[in-house]
């Protein structure tokens, strides 16, 4: 059994936990324990949000969250003998929902997660012009399978994985951080969603600091919804279980911390609570290269070997998008976002043959294990991206054939009200 180092209570928040986790990238954020090299440690996490989502068949409590908490990360780890330059070793070992009894709350991850379309006036998603109000699905749990009632027609394994995890940032790499960030809101500043999300005071958790440090905190601490140098939020679906991580070291002992972990999602994670969203427990092996940033040119990014237990489909559908806006026929020069969001559109519309709708298609290709690949970005004018849809996850023929779609009464997600 790995060594339990990080606890929560999934009936509280993690602000009243015994030892609070934090919402922001900072060095000052002390660490909550200190590890060894070559130790196995498990790491329990709360849901992103806080739990602000529940289990209902409303979509208003995705309409109404609040963005200034996210993301509740477990951590600091702090790892003995890490200095800048090193390399922090992780292995994941296992992880998986949380595995507190009922009665210490009904927290996602406790047998059901969900999916999230966020409104584009709070965040938004991949594909928010098209889609710019809140909706949500929930998942039911029956081992590593998952099942909606907002989705009915669909089964499928899942691929459990963090969403955010990341080494804290020096002093020098947060400030480059944040003063790039403000030059790019500065070219569109009233624009909706915002182009990036600047330090903010509100609500900030650093962490068991206090006094002038945690006032520093809340003053320069980088918001968690992008990746950046350090790791953070990546939403890879293949860092699961088996995998090995190599985390630049910025800061002296690592201080490794995350959470956001994910029963299922589709690459993309395209609704932006696109993800089978749950609390739960990751656990770790850790240990350091010394000097390793500069041995194997790691000095921006992690670089990661994916894990082996990917559930394997032999069929898909593939849908294929290139860098042209259908709307309004305008051709863009090798933009594998624009691809990737037409094939994505595409995909949607298909389904919409069958009796989804078309948040329901949304919500599906955020959450079920969809591969999404970059096929062609040399042939100019146009990128383009394809969108592998695993065809046995329905429990009808999804597949073109002379008969015609099979058109069915698919229930509907949650909305608001």
């Amino acid at each position: 059994m790995p060594d339990v180092v990080f606890t929560v209570d999934q009936s509280k928040s993690m602000r009243d936990q015994a030892v609070p986790g934090h919402n922001r990238w900072h060095p000052d954020v002390p660490n909550a324990v200190m590890v060894r090299p070559g130790q196995q440690i498990r790491v329990e996490c709360r849901e992103w949000t806080d739990a602000q989502i529940g289990n209902n068949d409303s979509a208003n409590d995705v309409r109404d969250v609040d963005l200034t908490h996210a993301h509740m990360l477990s951590g600091p780890i702090g790892v003995e003998g890490a200095e800048p330059g090193d390399l922090l070793v992780v292995d994941i070992l296992d992880l998986g929902p949380v595995q507190a009894p009922q009665e210490y709350g009904d927290a996602p991850g406790q047998g059901w997660g969900y999916t999230g379309i966020f409104a584009k006036v709070n965040g938004g998603g991949f594909l928010t012009d098209y889609f710019p109000d809140a909706y949500k699905a929930i998942w039911d749990f029956a081992g590593q399978v998952a099942t909606s009632r907002h989705l009915p027609g669909v089964r499928f394994t899942g691929i459990t994985h963090p969403g955010l995890f990341g080494t804290a940032p020096s002093a020098e790499l947060l400030a480059r951080w944040n003063q790039r960030e403000r030059a790019l809101i500065d070219t569109d500043p009233d624009r909706v969603p915002p182009l990036a999300l600047p330090p903010l005071e509100q609500n900030t958790l650093g962490g068991t600091a206090s006094g002038s440090d945690a006032q520093g905190i809340a003053r320069d601490g980088a918001r968690t919804v992008p990746a950046r140098e350090n790791g953070g939020n990546h939403d890879i679906k293949n860092f699961t279980r088996g995998s090995r991580v190599f985390y630049p070291v910025h800061v002296n002992g690592a201080k490794l911390s995350g959470g956001d972990l994910h029963f299922s999602q589709g690459d993309g994670e395209i609704t932006f609570c696109g993800a089978i969203e749950m609390g739960g427990f990751i656990d770790f092996h850790v240990d350091l290269i010394k000097g390793g940033m500069e041995t194997y040119g790691v000095t921006t990014n992690p670089v990661f070997m994916p894990g082996n237990v990917e559930p394997r489909y032999s069929e898909f559908l593939t849908f294929i998008g290139v860098s042209v806006d259908r709307e309004t026929d305008e051709n863009f020069y090798l933009d594998a976002t624009v691809a990737y969001r037409r094939a994505c559109l595409n995909a949607v519309e298909y389904l919409k043959k069958f009796g989804y709708s078309g948040e329901q298609a949304y919500l599906l290709l955020g959450s079920a294990p969809i591969e999404g690949r970059v096929s062609g970005i040399v042939d100019i004018p146009n990128a383009c991206c394809s969108l592998y849809l695993p065809t046995s996850i329905f429990d009808f023929d999804i597949k073109p054939s002379a008969s015609g779609p099979v058109m069915a009464d698919r229930g509907q997600c949650a909305m608001t009200s």
